[in-house]
């Protein structure tokens, strides 16, 4: 198989432009009871460790297997009538508190993302989305009920953790109510009607809680909910919306084009971005609050070394257009689809079931490295940064399609491509300054690979299985080389991604 060649030169004396870790800031997660799992918590904190993010996001932390609300409760023993509970206190915070209380444990903040509908609230108590969870995705039968709700919520959130704490947290109302998320019709005006209360709501407890929506899926309806909120003059302090790469454009653009995975979600973020800029608010915050390579469980695409290029070719693209994009999700402990049945799924999580690091983990571990000020390169498969300690990094990589898509897994028999080769040129640092390389490809980082060498074992793994895959899992050690009059040589195999580390 031919390779490709490509020249990358990287001057360290260029000027720079700031180059915040939008990519890395917020992750999404399974929903909101998941967070008491122990194993929830230990994927959570190897996450945190990895890549510093600040915040997580989950659904249903007003599901009632949370308890928040759970008015004229009643208790009932075996053979006995049910009686009215000793404490029939219209909320309880009691779960809420160690959800969070975890969180902030672990150095994570909340991204508050309020739904879904408390059965005793609802306006349909049958209307159940189909998640194996099954959420109640119906509007209030009662607005001045879920108001109530809403401000004894952040009331009691400031009174824990004290307003300067939940001032930096973000309030998003509902989930992608343009899906069947959201049970009111029409679903954009009740939509927007269940936003106005909420941030109503929440602004009445406090002017510093920030709210936003619309929180839709498809990249849709940001410019009638901007145009909404200004003429209703409801409070907004950002925009969230989704994007899945494998989102069709019909459904986010509304045209016949093909748009390849590669680009879809810059092209959706580009758009959104386009359209807050013609609003009445130009200069609100934009946050993707969920994004992924796959809306659905692909094990050719989010369990495979696939994701290092696509994820830093967005990362190339996206920066400067969104505030912060939060990668759904940081864990397989995740029950939409049912419990896991093995952990290769293609499952959206950066750590697979039993604590086995993905290639994509560690995709963001080495992403990780990056400086925080970006140098224009010309190429289209290469970043560079520098870090206040004069450190140059450069991120490399070889897209291609991934090797199969949909449900079932597609057994690689050779190569994704032909490999590329990258003559780096690094201008003003040392002559032989060290280099130190971090690759994640089909040899590196890539438990994918053992478990085929398996035989992708079905059902639950035996636990010397595991404790195989947990070392196959590691991080490859660096390899550590030095520039040669400035220059060095890199191959980088098809879903392949390295960065360099190239010090004074």
């Amino acid at each position: 198989m031919a390779c490709a060649q490509e020249t990358v030169t990287v001057d360290a004396a260029a000027k720079t432009t700031p180059f915040p870790h939008f990519w890395e800031q917020t992750f999404g997660s399974g929903r909101a009871i998941l967070e008491l799992r122990d194993d929830y918590r230990k994927d959570l904190r190897t996450v945190k460790a990895a890549t510093g993010f600040q915040s997580i996001r989950f659904h249903g932390i007003f599901n009632d297997e949370v308890g928040l609300y759970d008015p004229d409760r009643k208790t009932k023993n075996p053979g006995l009538a049910a009686q009215a509970a000793n404490d029939a206190s219209v909320y309880n915070f009691t779960y809420v508190d160690q959800i969070y209380d975890s969180l902030l444990e672990n150095g994570v903040q909340p991204f508050v993302e309020m739904s879904f509908m408390p059965k005793k609230m609802a306006a349909d108590p049958n209307m159940l989305h189909p998640f194996w969870y099954h959420p109640d995705v119906s509007p209030p039968k009662d607005y001045a009920a879920w108001d109530a709700m809403i401000k004894a919520f952040a009331q009691h959130l400031i009174d824990r953790y004290g307003m300067d704490e939940v001032a930096k947290w973000k309030f998003e109302v509902w989930n992608e109510p343009n899906l069947d998320f959201w049970g009111g019709r029409p679903n954009q005006p009740t939509y927007f009607e269940l936003y106005d209360h909420t941030a109503r709501a929440l602004k009445s407890v406090s002017p510093r809680i920030q709210v936003g929506g619309p929180a839709t899926a498809q990249a849709a309806w940001v410019t009638p909910f901007l145009a909404h909120v200004k003429a209703e003059n409801v409070p907004v302090d950002f925009v969230s919306t989704h994007v899945y790469a494998n989102d069709r454009a019909q459904d986010v653009f509304h045209t016949d084009e093909n748009i390849p995975r590669d680009v879809m979600v810059y092209r959706s973020v580009k758009k959104v971005h386009e359209e807050i800029e013609h609003s009445a608010y130009p200069h609100l915050p934009l946050i993707f609050s969920e994004y992924n390579a796959s809306y659905a469980n692909e094990p050719n695409v989010t369990d495979s070394t696939y994701m290092g290029p696509w994820l830093a070719n967005n990362i190339r693209l996206c920066d400067g257009l969104t505030e912060s994009m939060s990668y759904w999700s940081f864990s397989d402990v995740f029950e939409e689809q049912g419990v896991p049945r093995t952990p290769f799924y293609g499952g959206f999580g950066l750590i697979a079931t039993d604590h086995i690091e993905k290639p994509v983990f560690h995709v963001f571990e080495i992403l990780h490295r990056l400086g925080d000020e970006r140098i224009k390169v010309e190429s289209d498969s290469a970043l560079a940064t520098k870090s206040p300690d004069g450190k140059v990094e450069v991120a490399l990589w070889d897209y291609a399609p991934p090797t199969g898509t949909g449900a079932n897994y597609t057994m690689p028999s050779g190569p994704a491509g032909p490999v590329k080769v990258f003559d780096l040129h690094v201008e003003h640092v040392a002559e032989n300054a060290p280099v130190e390389v971090l690759r994640v490809d089909d040899d590196h980082g890539n438990v994918l690979k053992a478990f085929d060498a398996m035989g992708r074992p079905q059902g639950s793994l035996t636990h010397e299985q595991v404790m195989k895959l947990r070392a196959a899992a590691a991080m490859a050690p660096p390899e550590h080389l030095r520039l040669d009059h400035g220059k060095l040589q890199v191959t980088v195999p098809a879903h392949g991604l390295a960065v360099l580390i190239v010090g004074r």
